[in-house]
């Protein structure tokens, strides 16, 4: 049965049960809006749980099972599971957003601020790779209008956010005559950190796959001097 802290709706109409524009009309409706804010957190918070544990396939049916409500309450107040997704992605991508921020935020050198911002990332993402999954990715099947609202809702805000911050250290060491540089650079290094990131959380546990740290060095080792000296000592060997 629905649990009823989950699946309790605030009456229709409520809010006009007083006379219109009377004090209490607008104090009930605001705690109507504050019950109607908590119980989204709370919806938010049990999705994030059972994506968690069940995989970023989960269906809004299971979602809902393991939040111990009905997926009817799930669609009444996010539409669908790309909102869901949109929802979730708000939340998630702002804890990372704000991880990465502070992170940055303690480098002495912009390449220790991109090594702190690349792992704060891949740790985040680590943590729950079903939730990275299930947020940072459309909907299965053919895209919808909402899903593309959702790719460039909450994860486009997050990358415009994180270009920023990488951007900001490079206007202070190489000037306003590097802005053509600045303006590109940030949106080209977010693809390579999504990219690898991505492809190294999906990749199976080995003895070859690096650790986090190694990865973060690694991908932050790319970004700065790109792979021109592994290229030269490989060269080098061959011709011994």
């Amino acid at each position: 049965m629905p649990s009823p802290a989950l699946s309790a709706d605030p009456p229709a109409g409520s809010a006009a049960l007083a006379d219109g524009g009377s004090p209490a009309v607008d104090g009930r409706a605001a705690r109507w809006q504050s019950h109607r804010e908590e119980r989204r957190r709370e919806l938010i918070k049990a999705a994030r749980k059972a994506v968690h544990a069940l995989g970023s396939d989960a269906s809004m049916e299971d979602i809902a099972a393991a939040a111990n409500t009905s997926k009817s309450v799930y669609y009444r107040y996010f539409g669908d599971k790309a909102g869901l997704q949109q929802a979730m992605g708000e939340v998630v991508l702002g804890q990372m957003q704000r991880r990465m921020k502070e992170a940055a935020e303690s480098a002495q050198t912009p390449r220790e601020g991109l090594f702190a911002m690349v792992s704060a990332y891949l740790q985040m993402a680590e943590s729950s790779p079903n939730v990275y999954a299930f947020v940072t990715r459309l909907t299965h099947g053919e895209p919808s209008a909402q899903d593309a609202i959702a790719a460039s809702g909450a994860l486009g805000h997050f990358f415009e956010s994180i270009s920023a911050m990488i951007a900001q250290p490079m206007r202070e060491h190489l000037g306003a005559e590097k802005e053509a540089l600045i303006e590109y650079w940030p949106t080209a290094a977010i693809g390579l950190v999504r990219n690898a990131g991505e492809m190294w959380l999906g990749s199976p546990a080995s003895p070859a796959k690096p650790d986090q740290e190694t990865m973060a060095s690694r991908i932050t080792d790319w970004l700065c001097v790109g792979i021109a000296s592994e290229l030269k000592t490989n060269s080098a060997e061959n011709q011994q």
